[in-house]
């Protein structure tokens, strides 16, 4: 048994290779294998988001603060808020984040697959992200 203690794991800036803007992640857990489980609290400042990507095995996100955004290729943006949990499925092509006025919160729960949990791709244009 491992009991990780609220405030043992340092809060981290996510890159500004992967996100656009302010983007705060506070990792949970992520045991050594053969656990393949990763997860973190991902909190995006307005205006904030990934950049388009997939998870290889996919992706649960349950949100815990605020109002984002959510978008699969090929689909219009949805509107997420506190309480909604959202499932991808293994390499759908995706983005997330907040809106333009309300920051977001989300628990992102994905699963490693040669241990990696994710495969980055270009980042979300202003457009994109307007539409």
């Amino acid at each position: 048994m491992e009991i990780i203690m609220s405030g043992s794991q340092p809060s981290g800036k996510g890159s500004a290779e992967y996100f656009i803007g302010s983007v705060r992640i506070d990792p949970l857990m992520n045991p050594p294998e053969p656990a393949r489980v990763a997860m973190a609290l991902v909190t995006f400042e307005p205006g904030a988001r990934t950049a388009w990507h997939t998870h290889p095995l996919g992706q649960t996100l349950i949100i815990t603060a605020g109002a984002g955004w959510v978008q699969r290729e090929g689909e219009s943006k949805k509107e997420i808020r506190q309480g909604d949990i959202v499932y991808f499925l293994p390499n759908e092509k995706h983005w997330h984040g907040a809106t333009t006025t309300t920051a977001m919160s989300h628990i992102a729960i994905q699963e490693k697959l040669n241990g990696s949990p994710v495969d980055w791709m270009e980042q979300v244009t202003e457009e994109q992200y307007g539409k």
